[in-house]
């Protein structure tokens, strides 16, 4: 984005991202994302030209994964009552990437209502796509009824007894938290001291030069706590992740971008693949968005590519939407 240099130039490109940001939350189009130093840079992708850049951004990557979240099996709703159907367009995205991913991370809300046919249906599908290996947080729709017992049997890695879990991928190390079960006031998330106690064990054998990524269902900041967009305890997990210098957290929940910088933390919600939810604060509550207008759902929808950058041990995040 091209400013003028005079003395107001900060405060206008400040402005200005943040209009873009807000713009991008709804808008059809993909964003690379490429964070240098707890410094974003966004572009939109589209065009020839951006597609060069996209790539030239890209092209030191030493690998990739893909982000997918809330897809919702069982919903039958307006304004999408086929959400199979645009999960399986998303898997086949994913499938169509010229170079395959190293894995998939799915950010919860796998099911709807986490009946067995929903589990069932997702784990075929995902069976079904090219991807190698796939990874799972529990949603709060795939807790319903026991505690999730069923998630955990078909999707967890069972490293825990209480689901969550880590892994190092080519230098970077990976933590897969829940923060579904023992929501608090308002819907809020919920860590709780076993996990956080397990969280503080698994970073203290990394060094503060590891790249981190962590993953959960619901926010790990305070988005919009009056519609229990966030997690109650988040801020002990943050503290534990202060010394390292470069952290990366995706999740789920609210089914649209949204993204924000804590000094070397940066957090990301990701699209659903199911259907959008309004804005933080626009309407009386969450839940479906129905009066999207005819045809033009799949630019609500979407998936996310992460492409780890050794050597500058960044991220460049594309959002992709379904249409």
């Amino acid at each position: 984005m091209m400013m003028d240099h005079d003395d107001d130039s900060h405060d206008r490109t400040a402005t200005d991202r943040r209009r873009f940001l807000k713009c991008m939350a709804w808008a059809g189009a993909g964003t690379l994302w490429t964070m240098h130093a707890g410094i974003l840079q966004a572009r939109t992708l589209g065009g020839e030209a951006n597609a060069e850049d996209a790539a030239s951004a890209m092209k030191d990557a030493s690998f990739s994964f893909v982000q997918i979240s809330d897809s919702h099996i069982g919903f039958t709703k307006a304004p999408n009552p086929d959400v199979t159907a645009t999960f399986k367009a998303a898997l086949a995205r994913i499938d169509a990437q010229r170079v395959q991913p190293d894995f998939v991370v799915h950010t919860g809300d796998l099911t709807h209502l986490s009946r067995p046919a929903e589990f069932d249906t997702v784990d075929q599908l995902v069976r079904g796509s090219s991807t190698r290996r796939a990874f799972f947080v529990p949603g709060e729709h795939d807790v319903i009824g026991d505690n999730g017992r069923a998630f955990f049997e078909r999707f967890g890695e069972k490293q825990t007894r209480g689901g969550w879990y880590s892994f190092d991928h080519r230098g970077v190390h990976f933590v897969a938290l829940v923060n579904v079960l023992d929501l608090k006031g308002g819907g809020l998330g919920w860590l709780g001291p076993d996990q956080l106690a397990w969280l503080k064990q698994d970073l203290a054998a990394r060094t503060s030069e590891t790249p981190i990524v962590v993953f959960a269902h619901m926010p790990l900041w305070s988005l919009y706590p009056a519609w229990g967009w966030g997690t109650d305890d988040a801020g002990d997990a943050l503290s534990m992740l202060g010394r390292f210098g470069s952290v990366t957290v995706l999740n789920g929940h609210i089914h649209q971008i949204q993204q924000k910088v804590e000094g070397n933390v940066t957090f990301y919600t990701a699209r659903s693949t199911a259907y959008p939810q309004p804005a933080p604060g626009v309407g009386p509550g969450p839940g479906p968005l129905k009066d999207v207008p005819p045809g033009q759902l799949s630019s609500y929808l979407g998936v996310r590519e992460v492409r780890h950058v050794q050597a500058g041990r960044t991220l460049a995040l594309t959002d992709e939407a379904l249409s």
